[in-house]
């Protein structure tokens, strides 16, 4: 977006305060994310974080466990639950609630559809390759994070991680150069 020309800023802001609250409120509400973002920091307060965190861990524990028809179906839900986290981050900064649901998704995963990710094959190859980018994705985010957040999330990443190198995601992991195991050095 282009800056704005020196002079329609300064009459801009020599509006009348009103006229500027007036034209903030309709810019603000055209833009649908900027509107939930200001809605969480300037109404719910960052006491609100631990309840969205923690139906976000409902929305993680639920779809996954459970019959998926087809590996094309479980891969579906996985990418939707993604995308609810990866916007939770972008409203509200969690980047460790962003990286600690990612993991508990994957462990989920190995959890509850241990025969669907066992092998490679055709039909479990996209599923399996998109478990490796999220877990090339977790360990981005959770080497971004401050040490102190790592000792919480060392347990369940060395636990996908295993999960992963013991599933038929072992050759793409081996491929992307995924680490065997992950934690605080």
């Amino acid at each position: 977006m282009p800056p704005l020309p020196p002079d329609l800023r300064k009459a801009l802001f020599q509006l009348p305060q009103k006229e500027k609250d007036q034209l903030l409120a309709r810019l603000v509400a055209q833009d649908a994310v900027l509107t939930e973002q200001l809605a969480y920091r300037l109404l719910e307060g960052p006491d609100a974080l631990e309840t969205r965190r923690a139906a976000l861990r409902a929305l993680v524990d639920d779809p996954v466990r459970g019959f998926h028809q087809t590996p094309n179906d479980l891969l579906v839900v996985l990418r939707q639950v993604q995308a609810r986290l990866a916007y939770h981050a972008k409203i509200t900064d969690d980047a460790f609630g962003e990286a600690e649901l990612s993991w508990r998704l994957l462990a989920n995963v190995f959890r509850h559809q241990g025969p669907t990710v066992a092998r490679l094959h055709g039909p479990t190859q996209p599923l399996l390759q998109h478990l490796v980018r999220r877990a090339q994705e977790a360990l981005k985010l959770s080497q971004r994070l401050h040490d102190d957040y790592h000792l919480e999330l060392a347990g369940t990443a060395a636990a996908v991680l295993g999960a992963l190198w013991q599933s038929g995601a072992a050759p793409l992991a081996r491929e992307a150069g995924l680490p065997r195991t992950w934690g605080p050095a």
